[in-house]
């Protein structure tokens, strides 16, 4: 109980209260509130983890697009192991490994 008082005295000073008022604000109803900054800044962070992995995938299908268009043996293993072609007189067995 006499901890209680002497946090109502404090209360009581304009200054203590007046940052007690300030945080409160910044907290949850300002503009650019404390919350809503950290939640803008984990989509940030987000969103640079998938620039970068769609960085590096470019780069990836860059280098296989040029791969493909300089050796027409890479684009005919491709398109034997992408699209399942093949050529006349020939059978294509696939196997499927279960998981």
């Amino acid at each position: 109980m006499h901890t209680l008082k002497k946090i109502f005295r404090h209360l009581k000073n304009k200054y203590i209260l007046a940052l007690m008022v300030f945080f409160v604000w910044i907290l949850f109803f300002d503009q650019n509130n404390l919350i809503d900054r950290f939640v803008t800044q984990r989509n940030i962070r987000q969103l640079e983890r998938d620039k970068n992995y769609f960085i590096e995938r470019i780069r990836q299908d860059s280098t296989r697009l040029k791969e493909l268009k300089t050796d027409n043996e890479n684009l005919e293993k491709y398109a034997r192991e992408q699209y399942f072609m093949k050529r006349e007189n020939e059978d294509i067995f696939i196997i499927e490994f279960p998981d």
